[in-house]
């Protein structure tokens, strides 16, 4: 009887284990009460001030959002190439860091209500400004993106630039360094991260955006694993809110980004 007895408790605690490992979606999320949430370096949509706190528009737009989900906020830097992978493996559980809406990701993760209207920018040394005034004079250099982004895209689809020799670095702020090195003369970020980076009263003084190139326009959201689409239902209503409370354009306006704001 009392091999009998342990049989069935070991039983139970297997069961036990296998229910709580086949958790998913919603469930999963809120039985470890916390959301990990996937980023990279990137101002203003997160970075470290000067007492070495994370902040920005997305750190504060992910903790409000999570403030109404009841879960808290675990930030994580990760490789922004291997992305996907880490959403998929559940090493994250969302990506919100500047995610920009893509269809060939659209079979591979869900993608939030998008908040903010961006587009890829062609960043410079200053002093280049007359050489590298139009598109057309952009040809036989190297230029700079980071490795699997937008950047990286809108070089690859534009019949000038995709003729140029790329180096791909592992970062946005990576292709700033790059430039201000001048192991390229051109480099392709995010207009809201060039934005704040360059141009006078940045690290970047030296750094210009050429206005006169106009690339890819796009959308930022937050990517959610396929499955998970009560975690979906529940970050979009949470949005929702904070657009018609007013937060989320307040915090747009705070990090200087209300020419993009999705909801105008």
């Amino acid at each position: 009887m009392k091999k009998i007895a342990a049989l069935l408790m070991s039983a139970v605690v297997a069961l036990g284990i296998s229910g709580c490992s086949a958790k998913k979606d919603w469930e999963y999320i809120e039985d470890k009460g916390t959301l990990t949430v996937g980023i990279t370096l990137f101002e203003p949509m997160n970075y470290y001030d000067e007492n070495g706190e994370l902040t920005g528009f997305e750190t504060e737009f992910t903790k409000a959002v999570c403030e109404k989900l009841g879960v808290e906020p675990k930030f994580q830097e990760i490789d922004w190439n291997q992305k996907i992978t880490e959403l998929k493996s559940k090493t994250i559980d969302v990506i919100w860091n500047g995610m920009t809406v893509k269809d060939e990701f659209k079979d591979q993760i869900n993608f939030s209500t998008p908040y903010i209207r961006n587009k890829q920018v062609v960043v410079i040394k200053a002093d280049n400004a007359q050489k590298y005034a139009d598109l057309a004079f952009m040809t036989g250099v190297t230029i700079a993106a980071e490795t699997g982004s937008a950047g990286q895209t809108a070089i690859e689809t534009n019949d000038t630039l995709k003729t140029n020799d790329f180096i791909g670095c592992a970062a946005q702020k990576d292709v700033l360094l790059e430039i201000k090195a001048g192991t390229t003369e051109i480099g392709v970020i995010d207009y809201v991260m060039a934005k704040a980076s360059v141009g006078e009263g940045t690290d970047y003084a030296d750094l210009m955006i050429v206005d006169s190139v106009e690339l890819t326009p796009e959308e930022y959201a937050i990517g959610i694993r396929l499955e998970d689409t009560v975690l979906l239902e529940k970050i979009n209503k949470a949005i929702d809110e904070l657009v018609q409370d007013g937060t989320l354009k307040a915090l747009a306006e705070k990090y200087d980004l209300a020419d993009v704001y999705a909801f105008q």
